[in-house]
């Protein structure tokens, strides 16, 4: 089956802040835009920063594995040297992990690496990468 590709629109209070973080440090390549919005090529799928004046809530949390997961939080699953180039790249320009690089389920069925870190408006994102893609639903 492939995939088809997600649109998600997410607010932002500075485009200027959202085109370095998106086009510069995650490297999307920017599509369409105007004064107020952006869209974004994010890794395949469309992601569209909306600005605002405001932020709406900042995330709640949900204990997994003994971390404080921001909810809500997007990201997208990556081949597994994607995310660790990623990964490094991140750790290079010093961002502020929310969940620190990491791997869950080693040796186990879902095997899978993640990190969780937000965006200059405070939107988290978790990226991740698993060992074997056929386990992405396993249980």
């Amino acid at each position: 089956m492939q995939l088809a590709p997600f649109h998600l629109a997410i607010p932002v209070t500075d485009l200027r802040l959202a085109e370095g973080f998106y086009g510069g440090l995650l490297d999307c390549e920017k599509g369409r835009y105007c004064e107020q919005w952006i869209d974004w090529n994010f890794f395949g799928h469309q992601l569209v920063t909306h600005v605002v004046n405001t932020m709406p809530s900042l995330p709640s949390h949900n204990q997994v594995d003994n971390h404080a997961v921001p909810v809500p939080h997007f990201g997208v699953v990556l081949p597994w040297k994607d995310w660790q180039q990623l990964a490094q790249t991140l750790e290079g320009n010093a961002i502020d992990f929310v969940i620190e690089p990491q791997i869950r389920f080693k040796g186990q069925t879902g095997e899978q690496a993640t990190m969780f870190f937000q965006d200059p408006s405070g939107n988290a994102l978790e990226f991740k990468a698993f060992k074997n893609l056929d386990q992405l639903f396993a249980s």
